[in-house]
């Protein structure tokens, strides 16, 4: 019960850091302003390992549209997480019959980067689903708030395609709800 306990609050943390970090690449790849939420706490969560990187990563890759930064912090944060689940879940190293461990395996590198690449892809698409979900439930709740914007302009690249394939069933695009769904089915694709 203790372990599960600790699993779920590491896997929670973890959750936030890299989702927050992906999070700001979305937004500087959007050209979204971060003064507002949740730029800010996107910021203030991940500071501490993108600043630093974005002084070692080559003057060209910081310089780029996309926020290389941010994305390196999200792999190392995933992979932080694998390391940590596996030092901690005898996955990397394993305990023989007398309960000691053994040493580190090479073979286990891979394994380890399996893991963490997929824990950042399962970050990724259920961080868009709550931003779809966000803006979804504000289309019939509270269109037109600054919140609604945000999500939309957070959003649109991925509904937009949709919007033009799916025709507006009785004045309602299903366009978010098409999102959804594929989101949801790459999750289970995922497993």
């Amino acid at each position: 019960m203790l372990m599960r306990i600790l699993g779920f609050v590491l896997e929670t943390l973890f959750f936030v850091l890299v989702g927050a970090a992906l999070l700001r690449a979305w937004m500087n790849w959007l050209r979204v302003n971060m003064s507002a939420q949740p730029g800010r706490f996107v910021m203030a969560v991940t500071d501490w390992l993108v600043k630093p990187l974005r002084r070692v990563l080559p003057r060209a890759v910081s310089q780029s549209k996309i926020d290389w930064a941010s994305l390196l912090a999200a792999f190392l944060l995933a992979l932080a997480y694998a390391l940590i689940w596996a030092l901690l879940f005898g996955l990397l190293l394993g305990a023989s019959a007398t309960g000691e461990l053994s040493g580190f395996e090479p073979a286990s590198v891979l394994p380890l980067l399996a893991f963490a690449l997929k824990m950042l892809v399962r970050v990724a698409l259920q961080t868009m689903l709550m931003l779809v979900f966000g803006f979804a439930i504000l289309s019939w709740v509270q269109p037109g708030s600054a919140a609604y914007v945000l999500l939309g302009r957070l959003t649109w690249p991925l509904i937009e395609p949709l919007r033009r394939v799916l025709p507006a069933v009785g004045g309602v695009d299903l366009s978010a709800l098409a999102l959804i769904l594929l989101l949801q089915i790459g999750l289970m694709v995922l497993g």
